[in-house]
């Protein structure tokens, strides 16, 4: 095994630090999820960890690590007899993004199940992390079912796998650490509320520190073992005093003045439930432990609220993370108790977490921009240039704030997918309803119990059966095939010419493409964002899983020139070549945002039809949301739709509450064997 860098070595992070040892002192805080940009020693410092947790006792040959002291009775492995357990070093289990279920929960030998009647039970990585710490490292790219089972198991402290009648249960706490970069995508809210704490990260700017980091990730790579007892004696004090910390734990006292404060903190930020106060609670109780005391003190409350309140605070993916430092401080000061010491020793005075302090208190939200509204009404509509987006188009304009996003109508690409889970078109999935049944390739991971038993009847005979049970042989399991829904990749092609260059008008534009990547965030797919005007078009962001990122850049599109739309269809048309070679199975969604004008160079709407027809013919799934505005309309958008084969539909009618549809399917050319899109093709008269 090699050896781990050490924890005490890690320079700086102090926040990364502190919550990773307060889980370690109380691992009922609920885990920690780290978020920063790449090459932050997020997974460094979490790995670092497992060297300083205490040894645990567990029975001898217990696949699932019962603790001897108090066996779980409901061991697949028992009943265990009590006595003297074996000790050995907690477990560090790492999660790897493309595990299956049944790596995860365990997996049952449905043959032998069916034949003999034997639940013979293989544990998964749930099991192995009983009583240690589970990593998962990029925790937002995995599959939703399978973060839906590991916080599951995490809340109630047991893996449950039910499977054709078979039931087997085992023990499963552990400390849950997650790392991600949110330039890859976000978790949704309901998943971020399960990790307890959650903290910041980024490279430090001072050169001094970063020489420090890079000498000592030197000195480690050329002797690992020879750094690592150098370090020994810090190690060893850090591992001694989280010993001593989980022994105070049970006295600290939690009284009643902490608690008001707990609660009107996390009132007065507004999150959503009651598991914030929970957390918030067993969070300061550990840091007062921390800091070896038994009482908690404003100090510990004003820094559990900042590990544990920042990541509950979004509404959605476009808020800004962290608290408002102020605000926070405020509200301690109104509901400050007696009991409470008058003048407490700031946060910071009691140096790091490997120094007896509880850590400085973070800045992670002190800079956060506060929410500016939706930007409409801030001033008098500007007219558009004369001859913007004609032959002599307007000049660039500045950026205008998009208008607030709203619940959009469901857009969908037709016919049946293949692609990664998700949440917007039908696909052949591991979960969702059964719709029939073939051949396992590869492990069986569910089973259609009907069809095999149908496979295994008719050699019965020929097979000796004797008593009342089946025979059953490997070629007779069948995998129930499931459909479900898939994630697309939806690519945004958005005319920022001079003819959408109105304020009023570009600020409803903008919501609506704000409005649609928060569709595609719910949904798990990944976006990504064509912009074009003047002269060319340009790729404002690759495909991605980061809304966040593609909203950034939204929100910062200035306008005006004049209207290369074949150019913006082209520059889509590569975009998607390159995707297609990347990950063939994801289906792209196109969704042109423009009022259809085309101008710059020799015949620019014979070019663009051209284009458009280019992507009609390789079957890619469309719409074009018309933004054309006014009494007289041309019904240029219209058109395009229908050069794209695609759907056209208004920036009044893409919002969920119109009353001028129902939800459409988009239909891409693959589906165009003499039927018609709902509202397809639509073409619209002046």
């Amino acid at each position: 095994m090699s050896t781990p860098f050490p924890f005490t070595a890690v320079v700086g992070m102090d926040d990364l630090r502190l919550a990773l040892l307060l889980n370690a002192v109380s691992p009922a805080v609920g885990g920690v999820l780290v978020r920063g940009e790449k090459g932050t020693a997020k997974s460094t410092a979490v790995r670092a960890l497992s060297a300083l947790m205490p040894e645990v006792d567990v029975v001898a040959g217990c696949r699932f690590s019962c603790d001897p002291a108090s066996p779980d009775p409901r061991c697949p492995d028992g009943p265990h007899e009590s006595g003297p357990g074996t000790p050995r070093p907690a477990r560090m289990v790492e999660l790897p993004v493309g595990a299956s279920e049944d790596r995860l929960v365990g997996a049952l030998d449905i043959e032998r199940a069916l034949s003999e009647g034997v639940k013979a039970f293989e544990p998964g990585l749930l099991a192995d992390a009983h009583r240690g710490v589970l990593y998962v490292d990029e925790v937002n790219l995995l599959h939703d079912h399978l973060v839906d089972l590991l916080l599951d198991a995490a809340a109630m402290g047991a893996s449950y796998v039910e499977r054709e009648g078979v039931s087997v249960r085992h023990a499963a706490r552990f400390l849950l650490v997650g790392t991600m970069n949110p330039e890859e995508g976000e978790l949704r809210p309901q998943l971020l509320d399960r990790f307890g704490l959650t903290v910041e990260v980024a490279a430090s700017r001072e050169p001094e520190s970063r020489v420090e980091v890079v000498r000592r990730r030197l000195a480690y790579d050329d002797d690992p073992a020879g750094f690592a007892a150098r370090w020994a004696g810090e190690e060893t004090a850090l591992r001694e005093r989280i010993v001593t910390a989980r022994a105070l734990l049970p006295e600290v006292r939690l009284g009643d003045a902490a608690l008001l404060q707990i609660a009107a903190t996390c009132a007065a930020f507004e999150v959503d439930g009651m598991r914030a106060d929970i957390v918030m609670a067993r969070t300061a109780t550990a840091l007062a432990a921390w800091a070896g005391r038994t009482d908690v003190l404003a100090e510990d409350v004003r820094q559990a609220a900042l590990l544990a309140l920042p990541h509950r605070r979004r509404r959605n993916p476009f808020d800004a993370p962290g608290l408002d430092e102020d605000k926070l401080d405020d509200t301690l000061e109104e509901f400050k108790g007696e009991d409470d010491d008058p003048e407490p020793d700031g946060p910071g005075d009691g140096g790091g977490p490997g120094d007896g302090g509880g850590g400085p208190a973070p800045d992670s939200g002190s800079d956060a921009p506060e929410d500016s509204g939706s930007g409409e009404g801030d001033a008098p509509e500007e007219s558009p240039r004369p001859g913007s987006g004609g032959p002599g188009g307007g000049g660039e304009q500045a950026a205008v704030q998009a208008g607030e996003p709203y619940r959009t109508k469901t857009l969908s690409v037709p016919g049946l997918g293949e692609g990664a889970a998700g949440r917007r078109s039908r696909a052949r999935t591991e979960h969702g309803r059964t719709t029939g049944s073939r051949r396992p390739r590869g492990a069986l991971t569910k089973l259609h119990l009907a069809a095999t038993v149908q496979a295994a009847a008719p050699h019965q005979r020929a097979r000796g059966r004797s008593g009342t049970g089946l025979v059953i042989r490997k070629d007779d399991l069948r995998q129930a095939t499931r459909e479900g829904r898939e994630g697309n990749l939806v690519l945004f092609v958005v005319d920022a010419s001079g003819s959408m260059a109105a304020k009023r008008r570009m600020s409803a534009v903008k919501g609506a493409v704000l409005s649609l990547l928060l569709d595609a965030y719910q949904r798990r797919d990944k976006v990504g964002l064509v912009t074009f005007r003047g002269k060319d078009a340009e790729v404002a962001l690759p495909p991605t899983s980061s809304v966040d990122a593609a909203a950034a850049r939204l929100e910062s599109l200035p306008t005006g020139g004049r209207t290369p739309l074949a150019a913006g269809l082209l520059k889509a048309h590569d975009v998607l070549r390159v995707e297609r070679l990347r990950d063939p199975a994801r289906r792209p969604l196109l969704v042109v945002v423009t009022d259809g004008r085309a101008t710059g160079g020799a015949d620019p709407v014979a070019l663009a039809a051209r284009a458009a027809r280019l992507h009609a013919s390789e079957g890619t799934a469309s719409v074009v949301v018309d933004c054309e505005s006014g009494i007289v309309r041309l019904g240029l958008a219209g058109t395009l739709a229908g050069d794209l084969e695609g759907t056209c539909i208004t920036l009044d009618e893409l919002r969920a509450d119109s009353i001028a549809g129902l939800v459409r399917d988009v239909q891409g050319a693959q589906g165009a064997h003499g039927t018609q899109g709902v509202q397809g093709n639509r073409r619209r008269a002046a």
